[in-house]
């Protein structure tokens, strides 16, 4: 099979780049994908160039005959009218398409479309031969909302890599509590900064917390030297999968009290490494996630409720390695081999190939 697969260039960071290269690693017989970029960093004009450029190499291929069916990636906003375009391109030249939705703030960018752009976009989806969704959340989101068809809806969660071994944690003489991904309001970074600064002094000088990410990391740091916490808080940039996979093993507890998401890779990959977590439940999280069982959920915006969870897991080991355990084990039917054969079952189906 071939196939060409369109979404963020793979130099940029952030959840949807991380399962296109996961994806991508994979070596398997007969299957052959080919990465086209339609988004990079940098300035508005060089954006414009690189997915006007993603949108010729996409129609030279077509052209050509290069492949079967094409695998497209899309968030929201910018992406959702970009992806819309590149779709119309292979509806003309009668090529499947399965699209893959990671967008967080769908809903909320397409609650405030203009009527006729939202009957637009609804269209173009319901054009696609399969619609890869992360959870049933938003499944039902995109029926209900966008009129899709339920039997072209298909749950995929994130893929994870999943660590052959992870830490034992046993006896920390400093908690570390880690958060990975965009900081900034969404995330619930903010917030996280101010539930740890609330802590009693006894569980805070006990413990430390690292931030790790892209966005407002200046903001962040800010926020920390007013609440006279610099020598507890940490604020990162961005780190890469050597230097994430290095926090997650000497991190205790993962938290992530996010407003909005689809299936954070950040939370995946901290439950595969055996961590507990605090979150919220938002978007596919509580179908992952379940309360006191293999993390603890707290509502977003509540910081007094984000400063207990994290007292309770500062003061009880027992609870956070159970929460751990739990975590691990509660993903691992989320490993990237066997994302990888739904994957392929679902490019089988649309071409209708019997054998791979």
């Amino acid at each position: 099979m071939k196939i060409i697969m369109l979404g963020e260039s793979l130099s940029k960071q952030g959840g949807i780049v991380s399962v296109e290269k996961l994806i991508l690693e994979q070596a398997i017989a007969n299957l052959k994908i080919q990465h086209i970029p339609t988004l990079v960093d940098g300035s508005k004009a060089r954006k414009i160039l690189v997915f006007a450029k993603a949108s010729g190499e996409l129609f030279w291929r077509l052209l050509k005959k290069e492949a079967d069916l094409l695998h497209i990636h899309v968030s929201d906003r910018g992406s959702a009218f970009r992806k819309a375009i590149l779709t119309l391109i292979a509806l003309g030249f009668r090529k499947p398409v399965v699209m893959h939705a990671h967008g967080a703030e769908f809903e909320t960018f397409y609650s405030q479309l203009p009527a006729v752009i939202k009957q637009w976009l609804s269209w173009v989806f319901s054009k696609c031969d399969r619609f890869i969704v992360l959870s049933t959340f938003w499944k039902n989101y995109y029926i209900e909302n966008l009129g899709l068809k339920a039997d072209r809806v298909i749950v995929l969660p994130n893929p994870v890599k999943i660590p052959s071994q992870v830490p034992h944690r046993i006896n920390s003489q400093q908690i570390k509590f880690v958060f990975l991904g965009r900081i900034g309001s969404r995330k619930g970074a903010f917030d996280l900064i101010k539930a740890f600064a609330t802590l009693p002094v006894e569980q805070k000088t006990c413990s430390k917390l690292i931030l790790a990410g892209d966005g407002e990391g200046a903001k962040a740091r800010q926020l920390v030297e007013s609440l006279n916490s610099p020598d507890c808080i940490t604020v990162l940039d961005w780190v890469d999968s050597e230097q994430r996979d290095a926090l997650l093993a000497q991190a205790d507890i993962f938290v992530l009290p996010s407003y909005n998401e689809g299936l954070p890779m950040a939370l995946l990959e901290a439950m595969s490494w055996g961590l507990p977590v605090i979150t919220t439940p938002v978007g596919g999280i509580p179908e992952l996630v379940t309360h006191s069982e293999n993390g603890l959920l707290v509502n977003p915006g509540d910081i007094q409720q984000l400063s207990s969870a994290m007292q309770s897991l500062i003061e009880s080991e027992k609870l956070r390695l159970s929460l751990g355990s739990a975590a691990r084990e509660s993903i691992t039917h989320l490993d990237v081999k066997n994302y990888l054969s739904s994957l392929i079952c679902i490019y089988r189906s649309v071409l209708g190939f019997t054998e791979l």
